[in-house]
């Protein structure tokens, strides 16, 4: 089965302007082809900060799955053409493939930039969509992400990941630190600083971060808001590592290691209450990750011989063996969908890659290959997308694609050695 199919059954372009939903499902996947021009300047203000919000919002289009944003060079119109249907000449933008047309204007009150989007079906010439938002002037960024929210919303009638929040950790010399960042990893701020931090679990509303620390000198689990002091969740002299939050938040899962063996706890989430619910004396079970409705868990666990994908129910029992191919197999993450698990797997070559098993069928997908290790996915907030690190262009460098496996992009997140991000499970509020 393909991992969740992010597939567009487009209709005909006359039938769209009535009913403009981008149905997700089926197999006849084809990205809308959009013309999105440089946004118009209303005042000086918006002009000075119209490239901040220029990259952010083209990003998150092509990012989306849904959209083909078309090169800018092949574009004919003319570039001074209004934002209102009598003043936009459609068959020009026709000629380049367009089948939608996205136009942005920018304006600055104070200390708000205002942006006002409007999108037109190019086949008949029809205003499909008209939405303002607004932002602080020094954030354009935020004020894209806003409007490009807007646009997924009016085509598929979900939320898009685009005011969703990332966690991610950068390798520097002997230090580990944990960073914050918006979802395309603009905007990024360190939340530790110095030492070994490692293994980030934004909260479900990404108020505030679990992460493993060894500042007292062994693995301890800790919690943090950012711009906030860090403090122990999980400290009790022994091996903790991992933590996940459950949906609610109210809850985390996490593992627990002392002698020769490693066990999934449960606790509150602010550490009492702590029971485990793995028991193998001399077996590793590790990295949890929660079904969407809190009813189930997936971990990772060597009971048979290797690291392999394992599920159970929140309570501890019912604990079955998920994944069959390969001898190793490991960081699960559950979609926010409820039906997939995407993991990283070593091959015959020895390189990671990353695929997605259907929960009920145990059906395996390979979502990449060939392109270098891919290891650490982590599904965003709808379930559309997967975040992960990739060595291909060297290093370690954050990357996204669809659930399916296609559209793999580098994200905006400065270069460097990033590893083990998180996608927070909820969009973050406007």
């Amino acid at each position: 089965m393909k991992a969740l199919l992010l597939s567009l059954l487009l209709l005909p372009l006359v039938a769209l302007a009535q009913a403009p939903t981008i149905e997700i499902s089926g197999a006849n996947f084809r990205p809308l082809p959009v013309a999105v021009p440089a946004p118009v300047a209303q005042n000086e203000g918006g002009r000075k900060l119209a490239p901040g919000f220029d990259t952010a919002f083209g990003f998150d289009l092509a990012a989306s799955g849904i959209m083909q944003v078309l090169d800018r060079k092949s574009f004919t119109a003319d570039p001074k053409e209004g934002m209102t249907a009598g003043s936009i000449n459609f068959s020009r933008w026709a000629d380049v493939g367009a089948e939608a047309l996205v136009k942005v204007s920018l304006a600055q009150d104070g200390g708000v930039l205002r942006g006002e989007l409007r999108l037109f079906n190019v086949a008949t010439g029809r205003e499909d969509l008209k939405v303002a938002k607004d932002a602080p002037a020094d954030n354009a960024e935020l004020l894209a992400h806003r409007l490009a929210d807007a646009l997924y919303r009016h085509f598929t009638q979900e939320p898009s990941p685009f005011l969703s929040r990332i966690a991610y950790v950068v390798k520097g010399g002997n230090n580990r630190d944990v960073y914050v960042a918006d979802w395309d990893g603009g905007n990024a701020r360190a939340l530790t600083k110095g030492g070994i931090n490692i293994l980030p679990a934004l909260s479900p509303d990404g108020s505030q971060v679990a992460f493993t620390t060894y500042r007292k000198g062994r693995p301890d689990i800790f919690a943090q808001k950012p711009g906030g002091d860090a403090r122990a969740v999980v400290s009790e002299g022994q091996m903790a590592t991992g933590a996940s939050y459950s949906p609610d938040g109210k809850r985390i899962a996490y593992s627990l290691a002392e002698g020769e063996s490693a066990q999934i706890h449960v606790a509150n989430a602010d550490g009492s209450g702590a029971r485990a619910l793995t028991d193998t004396p001399y077996g590793l079970n590790t990295s949890p990750t929660w079904s969407p409705d809190g009813k189930r868990i997936a971990f990772v666990s060597n009971r048979g011989g290797s690291p392999q994908i394992y599920v159970m129910n929140a309570d501890g029992t019912g604990v079955r063996r998920l994944t069959f191919q390969g001898n190793y197999n490991q960081t699960p993450d559950w979609s926010p969908r409820g039906d997939l698990i995407v993991f990283t797997a070593r091959d015959e070559r020895n390189a990671f890659d990353l695929f997605t098993i259907n929960v009920d069928t145990g059906k395996v997908t390979r979502l990449t290959q060939d392109q270098g290790s891919n290891e650490e996915p982590a599904f965003s907030p709808n379930g559309r997308l997967v975040l992960f690190t990739s060595n291909r262009n060297g290093g370690s460098q954050l990357f996204v694609m669809t659930s399916e496996g296609n559209n793999q992009l580098p994200l905006r997140a400065a270069k460097g050695f990033l590893q083990t991000p998180d996608w927070a499970p909820l969009a973050q509020a406007e």
